[in-house]
This record gives C-alpha cells, structure tokens and sequence, in this order.
C-alpha cells in the first residue's frame, strides 16, 4: 500500500498538472471501486476548476470549485495525468476529461477510493478525527507520552494512523532498524531519549523516501507515471536473508501486530 512518501510524490507530480484545470467529463468504468462512484456526484464537478491539491497522511484531498474530492489509493491505486491519445490500460476505473489532458485512476485490485464531498471543510474535519500528526509536526513530549502510554509492541503503535499518520510497513520497519529498535518492543519499555530517536528516526526516513520518489514494489507509480526508487536503499525491509548494511548478521523477518517485519537480530537486539 502506498505510505506517505508515495503519495506525497504523487500529489508533487500532479499539482502542476491540474491545479487551474477545468473537469469537463467524467467517465467511471465498469468495475467498481472499494466506495463505489457515485454518478449524482458528477454535477458537483464538472464545470469546476482544480484550485488545489494536498496530503494529509496516505490521502490526497483535491479542491474542486468550492467542493472536494477525497482521494485513496488503496493497495495498488495509481493516479496519472495521461494525453488523450495514450491508450488506455487496463483497470483504470475512472477518468475525468480535463483542458489537457485526462486524469486516470487505475487500481487493479480496487481497494482505492475516489469520493465527492460538498466542502473541503468536511474533509479536513473527517481527517482530523481519524489521524495524528504528519511525521514533521510531531514534538519530543507528546510523542514520547504517545509511545510510552501504550502496551502494544513498536510496530503496532507506528501503525497506528491516530498516532503519526502516514506510516506504514515499509517506512515503521525502516525506522525502527535506523533507532536501533526491536518492533516487538513494548512502548511503555521505551526510555523518553530513545522515542526522541525513534521520532527522528521516523522524520529522517520519510524525508530520504520522499526526496527518492518513494519505493516501488510492485504497482505504484508516481503522478507523472515514474517508479520510485527507495526500494534500493532498504535496510531491513524485504531482505530477509541478505546481511545487515551495518553488522552483516542476516535480517530476519516475523510476524508483528499482523504485519510482516524485518529486522536485524544483533542491531535491534531486544
């Protein structure tokens, strides 16, 4: 699933490219999405002008006049400008016909989302109640109180949105490896200094992702269609097996709070 590193690279490609940009159709496709189009919505948007684009955690919010669209793409979501002359791919499940250009999302598995709200002010509302802070905006003292208030292990915590939102399996594994952190560590067995590095941690890797594009797996793509590249910085994640970047003991993966987890057994020793 794209975490916060893809889709802000997502939301950087397509700022650009359609803020200022009128909605002139809208095509769905035949299958439907995790929340299903809605064609009633369609009158709210076409006509109207892209006037912004954010991120808040894994979503993108899009202004549309003065309504909103709320935007998730879901485990393989995948959401390009394209010129009216390339061909269509497979999957794309909606397309919104713009001045220049169309705006495609493709999912294949089709856990994404695309929905209409009659405000922006409902959205940012709707988030809010679901989410933390973003990675940068978090402060030493409530971080730590975060953490060290909870018995879930690490790995649990970081994915929890309500805590620090945006992170996810790829980017919590990562972290953990860069504090020295063991994920099936309890957060109430966490001295405050080493959440203020595990907060670091966190920001220090976001930033690195982000400024890569992200890390391409196997379906995401960047707004302007281009693959990440994260992926070939990896400490832990997905190298089961291969030797540690800092020791040489080989990473190793098990199963915390449901999710697969890499770690190395000497750097991360419990």
């Amino acid at each position: 699933m794209p975490e916060l590193p893809e889709v802000e690279t997502v939301v950087r490609d397509l700022r650009p490219l359609l803020v200022g940009q009128r909605i002139r159709a809208i095509t769905p496709g035949a299958g439907k999405l995790r929340r299903p189009w809605q064609p009633a919505w369609e009158a709210g948007l076409i006509g109207q002008r892209f006037e912004a684009l954010h991120r808040r955690g894994k979503w993108i919010l899009a202004h549309v006049g003065d309504s909103a669209l709320l935007i998730h793409l879901g485990m393989t979501g995948q959401l390009t400008v394209q010129g009216p002359d390339v061909e269509l791919a497979n999957h794309v499940h909606l397309r919104f016909l713009l001045g220049a250009g169309e705006l495609r999302f493709r999912d294949i598995r089709r856990f994404g989302s695309i929905e209409w709200y009659a405000t922006p002010g409902e959205v940012h509302a709707l988030l809010d109640t679901k989410l933390g802070p973003e990675p940068f905006a978090t402060q030493p003292a409530p971080f730590a109180t975060a953490i060290r208030s909870s018995a879930r292990p690490l790995k649990a915590i970081l994915l929890d949105q309500a805590v620090v939102a945006g992170v996810g399996n790829i980017y919590a594994d990562e972290a953990l490896f860069r504090a020295r952190l063991h994920p099936r560590t309890l957060g109430k067995d966490v001295s405050k200094p080493k959440c203020e590095l595990l907060r670091m941690a966190i920001i220090a890797v976001i930033t690195k992702a982000i400024e890569s594009r992200g890390s391409t797996i196997r379906d995401y793509v960047g707004g302007s269609g281009l693959r990440g590249g994260f992926q070939h910085e990896f400490c832990v994640y997905g190298r089961t097996g291969e030797p540690c970047v800092v020791c040489g003991t080989s990473i190793s993966r098990e199963v915390v709070a449901g999710r697969s987890s890499h770690t190395c057994p000497q750097c991360q020793n419990k």
